[in-house]
């Protein structure tokens, strides 16, 4: 009887501590969430988007074992507002941060901060270009501003610290060492993996100097492109790579083919001696042969392309390596099955298209985005997704993967069951908006509505002009038809969706005039301590 009694004793005391165990084995089972964000990463430079230009095998595994995402777009291309949408949810004019100028309010609402108080265990590791500590992270490590390629600084939980190495190498292990050596095993995890690279002005890694050395590339159709039919913005730009990028700052030169110093010689004083010996070592015989060709009118603007795509796509190539190792480690750990991964880029870029490189603008180029998700547990392999997604719908997403309620004050939708292919139900139209003018590449203000075929832009200011675009029989967006009485209907169905989409996200002409006005007295702030700044050093 009494060894009775002790086997149902201990029958209970097994069953109580398995049921005591069953929240925690609950909790473990919450998805991992690794969102991967690069810095002006072109669509066009991913050869799952079929495009050709180079090759992204390790970026492309998350499109053959997930999904693409074909017209993923942004609220504001350009990257501090880009990232504030991110973690928020809400347009720019809502929460705060309209341009790179504005500062950030860290204390607002945030999906890292809501999944942190739900269990999750946090990290963002990289650049995030959002000035103070950030908030919702149990460790953060971020570049200072733009950050630099070589060598250089992050502030680490709130203390900043220089590292010696290549920017992307030291992210990227950084991110491996948190997610082997650092978190917690025993609880889910959102990590934020960022990428510098490829933003501006593109310097490759020490074993990619010479990589394209062999390659000439073509440049788009439209890389002399004129602007004929298209209004005051496009002509007035300063984003042009053959007439606005900088002989040193852009194209690596020490000095111009007419003999001056450029300023370069400066940049390469933050590299140690053996990277310095080996950048000089890549780049000087390749300047010198340019000098020597004695180049000029079109041979001269296709050598400036290939300067910069080669540098450009050189940098990319550091990228896919960093999400390879980390790909890798998640299939090694068994963390894959269970681990919602994310590739996207701030915005997309120019790569030659009008002849331009940077962003801002709505047109397609730079409006439009990579995206690729990978959930085996609910995604199918090789879905591809022609909706329009935006950069605002990724704080709702990941909270209804964590199930936890996005707050009602989230403007974006989540895209978890269009992704998962439960749904085909979504959003016929985009609302954007772009602040930073007057400012460097000069693009003007505007704001405008996008369908799956059309699309409506304003650009006002100093300028009242619209222009709209039939994406269907114009791609490239060349010949602005807001005039064509062959249009007159849709352009009063997308003045009419335009006005909808602006009372629902609460923007308006007022929203304009505020951020106008606190836009120039930061940059009258700005003049004012660098006047001062002078009078001190002279």
């Amino acid at each position: 009887m009494n060894q009775l009694k002790l086997k149902f004793f201990l029958l209970m005391a097994l069953a109580i501590s398995l049921f005591s165990c069953a929240p925690q084995k609950q909790e473990e089972q919450k998805p991992n969430i690794l969102f991967i964000m690069s810095d002006d990463h072109a669509y066009q430079a991913i050869s799952a988007y079929g495009y050709g230009l180079n090759k992204t095998p390790n970026i492309d595994r998350l499109a053959q074992e997930g999904a693409i995402f074909t017209r993923s777009c942004v609220t504001n291309s350009i990257c501090a507002p880009s990232r504030a949408v991110l973690l928020t949810g809400k347009h720019s004019f809502i929460n705060g941060k309209v341009d790179n100028a504005q500062p950030f309010n860290w204390d607002q609402d945030n999906f890292p901060k809501l999944l942190q108080a739900n269990g999750y265990q946090t990290a963002m590791i990289g650049k995030i270009h959002l000035d103070g500590v950030p908030q919702g992270f149990d460790f953060s490590m971020v570049l200072r501003g733009q950050g630099h390629y070589y060598n250089p600084e992050f502030m680490v939980n709130g203390e900043w610290k220089r590292f010696e190495g290549y920017c992307t190498d030291i992210v990227t292990e950084t991110m491996l060492d948190w997610l082997k050596n650092k978190r917690d095993p025993n609880k889910p995890f959102c990590a934020l993996y960022h990428q510098k690279a490829p933003h501006r002005n593109w310097k490759p890694a020490p074993k990619y100097l010479h990589l394209y050395d062999d390659v000439t590339f073509d440049p788009p159709a439209n890389y002399f492109d004129d602007y004929e039919g298209r209004g005051t913005a496009a002509h007035t730009q300063e984003m042009k790579v053959d007439g606005h990028a900088l002989w040193g700052h852009d194209f690596k030169m020490l000095t111009d083919p007419d003999g001056n110093e450029t300023g370069f010689a400066n940049e390469l004083n933050r590299f140690n001696e053996k990277q310095k010996a080996d950048w000089l070592a890549a780049y000087t015989p390749k300047n010198d042969a340019m000098k020597a060709a004695n180049l000029s009118g079109k041979e001269l603007g296709i050598w400036k392309f290939n300067r910069y795509i080669k540098d450009y796509l050189r940098t990319i190539k550091s990228v896919d390596d960093g999400v390879g190792e980390v790909l890798d480690y998640l299939e090694e750990a068994g963390l894959a099955e269970n681990t919602i991964v994310v590739y996207t880029s701030d915005q997309g870029f120019y790569l030659g298209e009008h002849g331009w490189f940077d962003k801002r603008f709505m047109y397609e180029e730079s409006f439009r985005t990579p995206l690729l998700v990978r959930f085996p547990k609910e995604i199918k392999a090789g879905t591809k997704i022609n909706k329009l997604v935006q950069n605002l719908d990724f704080a709702p997403t990941f909270l209804d993967y964590a199930g936890i309620k996005a707050p009602a004050d989230m403007q974006g939708e989540s895209f978890r069951h269009l992704v998962a292919g439960e749904t085909s139900e979504w959003r016929d139209a985009v609302y954007y908006t772009y602040y930073e003018y007057p400012s460097v590449h000069m693009v003007k203000r505007h704001y405008g509505v996008s369908t799956e075929r059309y699309k409506l832009i304003h650009f006002y200011y100093d300028i009242d002009e619209w222009e709209m675009y039939d994406l269907q029989t114009d791609p490239s967006e060349m010949k602005n038809i807001y005039n064509d009485p062959a249009y007159a209907e849709v352009q009063q169905e997308l003045h009419t969706r335009l006005t909808e989409l602006r009372n629902k996200y609460g923007d308006s002409d007022e929203n304009d005039q505020k951020y106008l006005n606190s836009y120039l007295a930061h940059q009258e702030a700005v003049k004012k301590r660098q006047a001062e700044q002078k009078a001190q050093n002279n």
